[in-house]
Order: C-alpha cells, then sequence, then structure tokens
C-alpha cells in the first residue's frame, strides 16, 4: 500500500462521492485517472484490506432495530448454513470467524419482536 491507496482508503470511507462515476472523481482528486482508481481499489479488496463498499444507514434512525448473532457451526456445516442464513432479507452481512462461534451476523428488521420471529 501507498500513500495514494492510503488516500482512496480514507476517501471511500469518510466522503465517498455520490456521482454517476465516483470513481473519476475520486481519481481526480488524487491525480490518477479513472481506470488506475478502479485497479487499485480491486487489488486492495484481492488483498482483503477492502471487504466490501457499500452505503451504510443509521437503521435506528430510519425506525429499525439490528442485532449481532453469533452461532456455533460444524465445519461441514458451514456453507449450508451461510446458505440459509443468507437468504433472510434482513441479514446485512456474516462473517466466519475463528472461535467458538464461528459465523457471525447482522440482522435487521422492523422491531426486536419480529427480529425473534425470523431467528426462532
Amino acid at each position: 500500500m501507498d500513500e495514494i491507496d492510503r488516500v482512496i482508503l480514507n476517501k471511500i470511507q469518510s466522503d465517498f462521492p455520490l456521482d454517476s462515476r465516483p470513481f473519476l472523481q475520486i481519481g481526480q482528486e488524487v491525480g490518477i485517472s479513472e481506470e488506475e482508481t478502479l485497479k487499485r481499489i480491486k487489488r486492495l479488496k484481492q488483498n482483503g484490506i477492502i471487504r466490501r463498499i457499500g452505503g451504510e444507514f443509521n437503521s435506528r434512525k430510519m425506525g429499525y432495530a439490528s442485532t449481532l448473532c453469533a452461532a456455533r457451526v460444524a465445519e461441514e456445516e458451514v456453507p449450508r448454513f451461510v446458505e440459509l442464513i443468507n437468504s433472510f432479507s434482513g441479514v446485512t452481512h456474516n462473517y466466519r470467524r475463528r472461535h467458538k462461534y464461528n459465523i457471525w451476523f447482522t440482522f435487521i428488521a422492523e422491531s426486536r419482536e419480529k427480529i425473534g420471529q425470523c431467528l426462532k
């Protein structure tokens, strides 16, 4: 990672442009082309520096409840379990952890009651 990568990461995290070509705008701000910006972002993602790029909303201000969930899943069942939890529209993302609870995921719904109903 060099200084340009660091500037790109800071821009993506704290001041992502709301523009039809955000990577062109970021590139212009750091003095490189849109193509070079995208190439760097792709490399950072492949190297695990960037997990995802997407919007983040304050669920409470939008009237929703959310929770962090953890599950202990047998190694051979992980793919099936992840496929199952990802089928719920309330699952925003999940992570595999080196922990006895090896799958963690976040869940969002209209209320705590709805979360409870969905996760039974």
